[in-house]
């Protein structure tokens, strides 16, 4: 898998780069914090990036004024196989009671075998039990000196404030477009995969901000022998989207319904079909306000039309889940639009 094989090894190879910053500098000072929670929506480089910093803070060959991991010595190359004894992970999905809590505490008590630091990923963290926060609070708060504990979590608003207020955040966000464009270019590179910039950029687009998405997406793409733009789009289901986006601004209904049953009956994805359209309208809400964004061009829609159709596609988007046909939700949102 690509996601796997291509996985950042060192600092510097992390894709996310607010977090590679951020991580940089945290390395680079001379009193490291004891607890970490890393925060950010699945696929953004969590597990990875705590793998990076435990190896970063266990390696053998570092020098002092170094922040990069060898990745060549017994203690880098058993962490990236994880088979290092004081590296533990704990999926706390699956793990998350007191008792579990208890005994990953009491790992704490020992001593490291041969790195620096005894380091805890504890993913999923959100899922930990309220007794289980209460044991582990008093660890965090006074953790030993050779202990760094790193809570990986999708949602913050689901972890009790004492132990938020005992970390040190690290923002992992969504991940940006641009940084998901770069590492889908060097897996390419790696592969030999022979794509251009836009094909990349339609991939990234349509990732959901997810590092882990977008390099599965390429995976595919390139066991399915797909070369070109169209094809892409055709694969994704967003086929013709711009076009449908020129039909609403002319109004001209009966050419947009005719568009909308052609697009059923090719198999299009109307879930990705709307986000498009969203994500369009919103740029082009920015635009009416004055934001200038670069290689986009001007809707005639005024922006009165353009916040009502975004309200309607919402309403639609969320009826996807319930409606016994899929194009149903986009034909009653635009017929609104149109009877207005």
């Amino acid at each position: 898998m690509f996601y796997l094989k291509y996985r950042p090894k060192t600092v510097s190879e992390i894709d996310n780069s607010r977090v590679k910053e951020t991580i940089k500098k945290i390395l680079e000072s001379k009193n490291l914090p004891h607890a970490f929670l890393f925060i950010g929506q699945k696929g953004t480089g969590k597990t990875s990036a705590a793998r990076i910093f435990a190896k970063a803070v266990n390696c053998l060959n570092k020098k002092e004024d170094q922040i990069e991991p060898c990745n060549r010595c017994v203690n880098c190359l058993s962490i990236a196989s994880s088979s290092y004894t004081d590296v533990i992970e704990m999926d706390a999905a699956s793990n998350r009671g007191i008792e579990e809590i208890k005994n990953l505490i009491k790992e704490t008590s020992f001593l490291p075998m041969s790195g620096r630091y005894r380091v805890f990923i504890i993913d999923e963290a959100h899922m930990i039990t309220s007794d289980g926060f209460n044991a582990l609070l008093k660890t965090l708060e006074e953790p030993p000196e050779s202990a760094i504990f790193i809570l990986a979590t999708t949602n913050l608003e689901k972890l009790p404030k004492t132990i938020v207020s005992r970390c040190v955040k690290v923002n992992f966000g969504k991940g940006l477009k641009a940084d998901i464009v770069s590492m889908l270019k060097r897996v390419g590179q790696n592969e030999k995969l022979n794509y251009q910039n836009d094909f990349y950029s339609l991939i990234a687009h349509h990732s959901d901000y997810s590092f882990r998405d977008a390099a599965k997406i390429l995976e595919e793409v390139s066991m399915q022998k797909i070369k070109t733009v169209d094809e892409l789009e055709s694969f994704l289901g967003i086929r013709g989207k711009n076009d449908l986006l020129e039909i609403i601004e002319k109004k001209d209904s009966k050419k947009t319904f005719i568009w909308i049953e052609e697009f059923a009956q090719n198999g299009g994805n109307f879930k990705n079909l709307i986000e498009d359209i969203l994500e369009e309208l919103r740029v082009q809400l920015l635009i009416k306000k004055g934001v200038k964004i670069e290689d986009e061009k001007t809707s005639v829609l005024t922006l009165t039309e353009i916040s009502r159709l975004i309200k309607l596609l919402m309403e639609a988007y969320q009826l996807l889940r319930s409606t016994p046909i899929e194009s149903l939700p986009l034909e009653i949102a635009l017929v609104e639009f149109y009877n207005k």
